[in-house]
């Protein structure tokens, strides 16, 4: 939609509104009709500010694009997420004038609504005018600001400062696709809920069964949510992500989540012992290059994979095979039931590297969508269960799955496939993993893989600014304090490594969970009716600020900016004349690791010099538009193409970070996914790239572009 159409149809909403309001009336609103007014001017004034600068960007953000038939970057996005936010108010305008004299009418709901939405606003205002700064600073076309440093402090601080609750309460998810929003809506109270409990001496499941009882309170006050949610992304520790990230583990949803999947034949867990091996080199295929096992930080260690096939294949009940699985007793093979066919090797094999922010989850978590990959392109799939920090930084995890890649290529035949084309295939930091992984085998000297698929990958792991990177201050699954813990976590900073025990610690507490579960209940019980007892009561023992004592105390910060709550306040961005946006009592702590591990090519492949980047294989990058790592997709891409390697962008509109787990919640997920599935068989196939899905009607909004070698 033409900006110029929204911004005419806000100035228009916003006369109705307070012609209406200030009208006369035979309801007593009052102080709610106060209300309404001065949000609703305030409202017109960001958008009277507001026109003229989406009109500079709308000049120049094509520049940025990875080519006229890929439209995505981050200055793109940050428009698109602010005309969003607009359409919400136009929308809520158009209510509340068609139905103020109502005797139906929820004045204070409704206004509570405006002011969120009018919160939000303002703190997209301040977005936009720090991605006028990047733009300003940055050479035409360049995203990232990896020069100035103190631009991306700056960015840093006003993160640490800014109000962000207004996001994560009745904003919530507004800039994705509306069947989404529910399940953001879940995952927050989620995940305020299990904060609430965390730490308080219980297990695992039970404090996962103690949140869902104590979650009412989340449901039914989203202000509340929304403060809650900004303390708990910008200040618990690394240990609860992971805690939070790995309920996905737990016997009970993975439970949930197999019967909702596709069946397969095969799914076996494996440990390789660590052993040397030898391969033959891609140059001289007589002779050998030797691939050491894994063994940084504690030595020589095991490499856990999970082996996934629709069909069983030649190879993968054998004897050989079944002597690596890590299940006791041994798996089952399905070979000895009467309607199962065995079928012959395949001739591909997929290898994939799970995403998690390198601290979290397994491929376990990553089921769902391997095992609809496994049947729609009939192929062994092979996911890597690699170490996570922070008990294992880099470089453990991409040892061992480069470790695994050459083994798979070893040992293709126990996994029913001949390995005559060999696909990568990772989302976030297993597509990072990805491109690492084959930057090893060119550097080894043997054979890369065909082709790889990143969806969404982490290219550049560092915390410089980038416009898409603003998108981490009202991101719901990838706050900026989040990110960079995550960072500082695999490049080592300020945290001891230690071997992990044998077995998955998330999977071994399960007996122990279901032992006190009943006990977690009956205190969950508890708490949760004592939550509606005393409204005022909150986690921390405090007394919280009821709602309207939220709202105002919200419009004082507003009107009133100081930048005395900006941690090092001389380096602070400077604002238009007479603007400031809300600041938060809540202070984040977002510490950038000093450690220069970030910057080393395999882990940021970004900043990968040439030579270690040439002779990649064809690299197919999948990225959502409202993905806060959008731009180290677009600037990665552009790097490949411009030293003439092949790739392929691919950019999908309203979704978020991590949707490939989404898969089975919303159409506008599954074709997604398709879309990967469809970059993989290409590569399996060796098809000359060509823009796809000219045929599926689904996808109009989808971009896509290939650029081919040489």
């Amino acid at each position: 939609m033409d900006y110029t159409v929204v911004f005419a149809a806000l100035e228009t909403v916003c006369e109705d509104n307070i012609s209406i309001i200030c009208g006369p009336s035979d309801l007593p609103y009052g102080n709610v009709a106060e209300r309404l007014v001065t949000c609703i001017r305030q409202i017109q004034e960001h958008g009277r500010a507001l026109k003229p600068v989406v009109s500079s960007f709308t000049a120049v953000y094509h520049h940025y694009d990875f080519d006229a038939q890929t439209p995505g970057n981050g200055y793109r996005t940050l428009v698109k997420v602010l005309q969003a936010c607009l359409l919400h108010i136009i929308q809520k305008g158009r209510y509340i004038v068609s139905n103020y004299n109502s005797a139906f009418f929820r004045a204070e709901h409704n206004a509570s609504e405006m002011e969120a939405y009018c919160s939000a606003l303002c703190q997209l205002r301040a977005l936009l005018h720090l991605a006028q700064q990047l733009i300003n600073d940055n050479e035409c076309g360049q995203l990232y600001s990896l020069q100035d440093r103190d631009l991306s402090r700056r960015f840093v601080q006003e993160y640490s400062s800014m109000h962000k609750a207004c996001f994560y309460g009745r904003c919530l998810g507004f800039q994705f696709s509306p069947t989404l929003r529910p399940f953001l809506q879940t995952v927050v109270i989620s995940m305020v809920s299990y904060g609430e409990t965390y730490g308080k001496q219980q297990s695992g499941l039970g404090t996962a069964a103690l949140s869902l009882l104590t979650s009412g309170k989340y449901v039914m006050d989203p202000e509340l949510r929304g403060a809650e949610f900004e303390r708990i992304t910008q200040n618990l520790d690394m240990q609860f992500w992971k805690s939070f990230w790995n309920l996905t583990e737990s016997g009970l949803i993975a439970g949930f989540s197999r019967i909702a999947s596709c069946p397969v034949q095969v799914n076996y867990t494996l440990t390789l012992p660590p052993e040397t091996l030898s391969l033959p080199l891609a140059s001289d295929p007589r002779l050998t290059a030797t691939v050491s096992p894994p063994i940084a930080h504690w030595g020589p260690g095991p490499v856990h994979m999970r082996l996934i096939s629709h069909e069983l294949r030649e190879g993968q009940d054998s004897e050989e095979l079944l002597s690596y699985s890590r299940a006791d007793p041994p798996p089952i093979s399905v070979s000895h039931l009467p309607w199962v066919q065995k079928q012959p090797r395949s001739p591909w094999l997929l290898i994939h590297f799970h995403g998690g922010g390198f601290v979290a989850q397994t491929s376990r978590s990553h089921e769902n969508y391997l095992r609809s990959w496994s049947k729609e392109l009939n192929v062994p799939i092979l996911s890597v269960d690699y170490s996570l920090s922070p008990e294992a930084p880099f470089p453990r995890a991409l040892e061992e799955c480069f470790y695994a890649y050459c083994w798979a290529l070893n040992n293709c035949h126990l996994l029913g496939s001949t390995a005559e084309r060999v696909c990568l295939a990772g989302d976030s930091a297993g597509g990072n993993l990805c491109v690492t992984v084959s930057m090893k085998a060119i550097s080894s000297g043997i054979r890369v893989p065909e082709g790889i698929m990143a969806a969404y990958p982490a290219t550049l792991l560092t915390t410089d600014a980038s416009p898409s990177r603003l998108l981490t201050l009202i991101d719901p699954l990838l706050p900026l304090g989040v990110l960079t813990k995550c960072l500082n976590a695999y490049a080592g900073a300020d945290c001891e490594t230690v071997q992990p025990a044998v077995g998955n610690s998330s999977l071994s507490s399960l007996g122990r969970d279901t032992a006190v579960l009943l006990s977690d209940l009956t205190q969950g019980a508890s708490n949760w009716i004592q939550s509606f007892l005393d409204p005022m009561r909150t986690s921390g023992g405090t007394r919280s600020l009821s709602s309207a004592q939220r709202r105002y105390q919200s419009t004082d910060t507003h009107e009133t900016p100081t930048h005395a709550s900006t941690p090092n306040g001389g380096d602070h961005v400077d604002y238009p004349d007479g603007f400031e946006p809300m600041r938060s009592q809540c202070l984040a702590f977002v510490r950038p690791t000093p450690s220069p591990i970030i910057r080393n090519p395999f882990v940021s492949p970004l900043l990968a010099p040439n030579n270690l980047l040439r002779g990649l294989p064809p690299v197919h990058i999948v990225a959502s538009a409202l993905d806060a790592l959008l731009d180290d997709s677009v600037m990665f891409a552009k790097k490949l193409r411009d030293m003439g390697q092949p790739v392929s962008l691919t950019v999908v509109e309203d979704l978020p970070h991590g949707f490939l787990s989404l898969s089975q919640l919303a159409k506008e997920t599954e074709v997604a996914s398709e879309i990967c599935v469809e970059q993989m068989r290409k590569i399996f196939q060796q098809e000359n790239p060509t823009p796809a899905f000219s045929k599926r009607p689904m996808l109009e909004d989808t971009h896509q572009s290939m650029s081919p070698s040489g």
